[in-house]
């Protein structure tokens, strides 16, 4: 799109202008302008409501580049509360635009508000979500891509052709049924199926896919190479990927460069991102399945729980036929997936974000100054409603975000009472988060008692994997910890009746948030909330200060400015926006998009 003189040289004025939160102006920007609404899809064949970012289902990719400075002006056209975190995003310093609870009030139905931050010295493959009750379920997640900066090397060789790759369980229920299961006290059950990039399956099989479903096909060209960005956005269920006759060639996951091993089919759980190399070196006789099925379970019970798209090579002389390529036969027997878990090591001599190798910081000879283990167990009953726990405490958020409360002085909105150890005591509903200081070095315990593989994911900060095995973790079983080439990424599975250990130096004064990514065990209490702080430095030292649009709830509520709601659900954001006085923001995002490509 060709850009105005006047708005090239305006450019700067109106960046400075949209971004009211601190960032280094000789970073580039990159503009986005989102529409959050409903929209409705048939995914496996049942008309219902899915949340979709400017009509598109998956949302747009952000692809930025390391030190981006980010601009995301979000209109919820959705009939209730809306946010959107940033998974692996580390926002570094910065908690108030990780959205979520307990940094960011609600935008609520018919505002918008500006996310600004900065893609501070990462790189890797990504996604983002709606975190909030339930609505992942429904959709409105999508990739982020942070590329290197051309003066880093990458350890590979430069891919012919990027592919992201979406996959998760789904049900035809929308989201809000399944958010009343919950409340009412029932499970959610077997899903429906799996979608690949927002589709339902192939038909592989005319008795397990019913005709018309629209199914995801990849073109690609024979004898290149292609970069896969495979995230797992579903809602609880683990799943095994596959290409049939190709090998998948790990070489990221979540920002940090593995070691490069081949796979010929990988388990991905719930809120994992990998990348891998996939050569297109077979003779295309025919299309190829590409295939994401659900692990850990009945498999005669769940076969429909299989998701199916089409590698296509353009020289394909037919369609895929015949059976599926087979998943591990290891049906109730989690070792083969422990130990591909373990096998992920970090490439400790290449770079990433900068020039020095990313096993240039020693973790394995860092003291630990704080540790924690955070135990979950099947769920309870407390005060008659079936919740989760960890260490006893099922989270309950309150109505005034925990780093406002603190800004603010509020008091009794939260507690710092955490345990440090699981406790045999009664269950209890709380707000009780772990206390922390700038620069520990912490070490976290998962240990997952309930009967399903878990996910923990750590706003803020990449950690390392340290440590994983079956059994009740204890003092002695650090001997096995790898202590030089662990991975560090910020989401982890917890397999049932067992442990995973993981170190991270708490660099990033805030409040982080510790979940399991499992949307049902989440929405019920599972999770807490590091408050890392600066006795020294403090506010607007080590800590970036409240940006100017913060919104304000719960017992601050007064401080809020009204908004004209002027969501939309039949068009763009762009003529709402302009009607409330925001085409700055449009004209922001026209610029930068023509002047530097996104």
């Amino acid at each position: 799109m060709a850009c105005p003189a006047a708005a090239l040289l305006l450019l700067p004025l109106l960046l400075g202008l949209l971004a009211p939160a601190p960032a280094r102006a000789t970073d580039p920007y990159a503009a986005f302008d989102w529409d959050v609404s409903y929209v409705t899809r048939s995914p496996l064949g049942v008309p219902q409501k899915v949340i979709a970012i400017n009509k598109e289902f998956p949302g747009p990719v952000v692809n930025v580049t390391t030190n981006y400075n980010v601009a995301v002006n979000v209109l919820n056209s959705l009939d209730e509360p809306l946010l959107i975190t940033w998974d692996g995003i580390q926002q570094r310093k910065n908690c108030w635009q990780d959205g979520v609870l307990g940094t960011n009030c609600p935008i609520p139905p018919g505002w918008n508000w500006t996310y600004n931050f900065q893609v501070k010295d990462q790189i890797g493959s990504f996604f983002y979500f709606p975190p909030l009750s339930m609505q992942r379920a429904a959709g409105g997640f999508g990739g982020i891509t942070v590329n290197n900066r051309a003066v880093i090397s990458v350890p590979f060789d430069t891919p012919d052709g990027d592919v992201r790759l979406f996959i998760g369980d789904w049900y035809n229920k929308n989201h809000t049924d399944l958010r009343k299961m919950l409340d009412d006290g029932k499970e959610l059950g077997m899903p429906d199926g799996v979608l690949m990039n927002g589709k339902g399956p192939y038909r592989y099989n005319d008795s397990l896919v019913p005709a018309g479903i629209e199914y995801e096909t990849i073109d690609v060209e024979p004898g290149k190479t292609y970069r896969f960005r495979v995230h797992n956005v579903g809602v609880s269920t683990s799943l095994n990927l596959r290409i049939q006759g190709h090998n998948m060639a790990m070489v990221e996951t979540e920002g940090s460069y593995t070691m490069k091993q081949n796979f010929t089919n990988l388990d991905i759980h719930v809120g994992q991102s990998y990348s891998f190399l996939v050569t297109m070196d077979q003779n295309a006789s025919s299309d190829y399945y590409i295939v994401a099925s659900a692990r850990f379970v009945n498999e005669s019970l769940w076969t429909r729980v299989t998701g199916v798209a089409i590698l296509h090579y353009s020289n394909s002389k037919g369609k895929a036929s015949g059976p599926l390529p087979d998943p591990p036969n290891d049906e109730y027997d989690k070792s083969f997936s422990m130990n591909q878990a373990r096998s992920i090591r970090m490439n400790v001599t290449t770079g990433a974000a900068r020039p020095n190798p990313q096993g240039s910081f020693h973790y394995g000879e860092i003291n630990v100054t704080q540790v924690y283990k955070l135990r979950n167990m099947p769920p309870v009953t407390i005060n008659g409603k079936r919740r989760t726990t960890l260490n006893g405490i099922s989270y309950s958020p309150p109505a005034t975000p925990l780093r406002l409360a603190d800004l603010y002085d509020k008091k009794e909105v939260y507690t710092l009472d955490f345990p440090t150890m699981p406790s045999d005591g009664p269950p209890a509903i709380g707000s009780s988060v772990i206390n922390s200081t700038y620069k520990n070095f912490m070490e976290i315990v998962f240990q997952n008692n309930d009967t399903k593989v878990q996910t923990y994911h750590i706003d803020g900060y990449a950690f390392w994997v340290v440590g994983m095995d079956y059994g009740e973790w204890k003092n002695e079983s650090r001997s096995t910890y790898n202590k030089w080439d662990g991975v560090s990424r910020c989401t982890t599975q917890v397999f049932p009746g067992a442990w995973t250990a993981v170190l991270l130096s708490l660099d990033s004064p805030g409040f982080w948030n510790v979940r399991t990514e499992n949307l049902d065990t989440w929405y019920l209490g599972q999770e807490t909330y590091i408050r890392v702080v600066d006795p020294d430095g403090g506010y607007n030292v080590t800590e970036s200060v409240l940006p100017d649009n913060a919104l304000f709830c719960g017992l601050l509520r007064e401080k809020q400015k009204a908004q004209k709601p002027h969501g939309s659900t039949s068009s763009s954001a762009s003529p709402a926006l302009k009607q409330s006085g925001y085409l700055l923001a449009v004209l922001v995002s026209l610029v930068v998009f023509s002047v530097i490509g996104h």
